[in-house]
């Protein structure tokens, strides 16, 4: 059996070149460790074994010719139940789109073809990306590999949990207000939200779609730069892609980085419900950097409750927009309760949708009312401008941010995550800057708790700053080493 937990990307990549074993032996290894491990794990909602193994046949084909492949070639990923895939199902992990296979191929999908990269299957995540624990999947819930009783976060939970668990080598997730970063840290990853527009939305299912991105999960930094080469590419059929700014992200590791000024929000590390191993874990990491020549300048961030309330209110209004199409009449699942057409609309969506994605979106609907807007959507919209002017100010004096990712590790499944003054969803507020402001941001590893739980820490950068990210998390990395992996999961 191939002991491919152990090697990170360019290290498969290269094996695969010299024939050290076969993409479809490769394929064969992580489909076996999937057969022993889901029914506990529940990253999957499709897997696509016979696609996968005719994707590793082709790659052995064109290895045996000796042609220069991309890198992914034969690395076996998986992605989001979000990202269309032309003939496979597309189920957004809600009963409204169980049966929908796309006839067409998401942008960021197309580019992994393109790379022959072996597509494992389609993850499980939260109804329509609104969540933040993959318990609201309309199929079933998925569990942290680090703790089988707690949850792996959310939206991308099937994305941070197939990858910890080696039951995908890679994956890609979305993340609207934290959802690739905050199962990335939970799950013990480095997870990527990339600079707003870096890489394309087209035939990914709308959230929000001035929130929305797409970024990929992996187990080490090196990996995700790796990943992100191969989907950073501009889409011209996308008006908000604009691609790769730079060179590759995988040549950031040549250089060290500056000694430059890592910003320290310091009324983030006081907040009453930063879990105290989390508020030590990241204190010796600022501690780390300062030794290795950093400046550590504490600076004050007054807009982290405002980014609260504004990205709710405004993801809630976009969600509500995205989501009208789904109303038994154009798309998805249609209710038998015909009588009307009222009748139609109403019973599909009752039927079909859960808890949490209604919820959001009676609100944009509250929010988008006549007589609500100016209070609610257009204050929303203000206060993020002042998000956006606070965070460019910071970014004049810093190189960098380091903040948590989440108050708290991994909470149990069926409870919420010890909550402060903005109720279940305030374990969110400091992953949501990013998102409201388009700038990128990084999850990554920094320990695990007494309890055997991963700690993360976000680096958060100006636009197009995923070079110094990258830099600044590989250095970390390369001097305290990947936190252990979880414990092995048997049926």
């Amino acid at each position: 059996m191939i002991d491919y937990k152990d090697l990170n990307l360019k290290q498969l990549s290269e094996a695969l070149r010299r024939r050290d074993f076969s993409a479809v032996e490769l394929a064969e290894a992580v489909l076996d460790r999937i057969d022993r491990q889901e029914i506990r794990i529940g990253a999957y909602i499709t897997l696509t074994r016979e696609t996968a193994m005719e994707q590793a046949g082709r790659v052995d084909q064109l290895l045996a010719k000796d042609l220069t492949l991309p890198p992914l070639a034969g690395i076996p990923g998986a992605l989001k139940d979000n990202i269309a895939t032309r003939g496979i199902l597309t189920t957004n992990a809600s009963r409204m789109t169980e049966n929908f296979i796309p006839p067409y191929d998401a942008f960021v999908w197309r580019l992994l073809r393109q790379q022959e990269m072996v597509l494992l299957g389609k993850l499980n995540m939260d109804e329509f990306a609104m969540g933040h624990s993959t318990e609201s999947s309309a199929f079933h819930p998925t569990h942290n590999p680090y703790d089988l009783e707690r949850v792996p976060g959310g939206s991308s939970g099937g994305s941070a949990a197939a990858v910890a668990s080696g039951e995908a080598c890679f994956s890609l997730g979305s993340d609207t207000g934290g959802s690739i970063r905050q199962p990335a840290a939970l799950c013990g990853l480095v997870g990527l939200r990339p600079t707003y527009g870096l890489v394309s939305r087209r035939g990914v299912t709308a959230f929000a779609s001035s929130l929305d991105q797409v970024g990929p999960l992996t187990r080490t930094v090196r990996d995700n730069a790796m990943v992100l080469d191969a989907i950073a590419v501009r889409d011209i059929k996308d008006v908000h892609s604009v691609g790769n700014q730079g060179t590759s992200y995988a040549d950031a590791f040549a250089d060290r980085p500056a000694k430059g000024v890592i910003g320290w929000p310091e009324s983030y590390f006081k907040s009453d419900d930063l879990d105290p191993q989390v508020r030590s874990h990241l204190e010796a990491a600022l501690k780390f950097y300062e030794s290795e020549g950093m400046r550590i300048l504490p600076v004050d961030l007054r807009t982290l409750d405002a980014s609260l309330a504004a990205y709710y209110i405004i993801s809630s209004a976009e969600g509500f927009s995205a989501m009208n199409r789904y109303d038994g009449i154009h798309y998805g699942y249609r209710s038998q309760d015909n009588e009307s057409l009222e009748a139609i609309y109403t019973h599909s969506r009752t039927e079909a949708l859960g808890a949490e994605v209604k919820q959001r979106i009676l609100l944009g609907c509250f929010v988008l009312s006549e007589e609500n807007y100016h209070d609610y959507f257009w204050k929303a919209a203000q206060a993020r401008a002042l998000v956006i002017k606070e965070f460019e100010e910071v970014f004049q004096r810093c190189d960098a941010l380091l903040t948590p990712v989440t108050a708290t590790p991994a909470w149990p499944l069926g409870t919420l995550p010890e909550e402060s003054g903005g109720g279940k969803y305030s374990n969110d507020r400091f992953t949501l800057p990013a998102s409201l402001t388009g700038m990128p941001a990084l999850s990554v590893p920094v320990g695990l708790t007494k309890e055997g739980l991963p700690v993360g820490m976000q680096l958060m950068g100006k636009r197009f700053s995923e070079h110094s990210l990258y830099r600044l998390a590989a250095l970390y990395e390369d001097a305290h080493g990947l936190i252990p992996a979880p414990p092995e999961v048997s049926k």
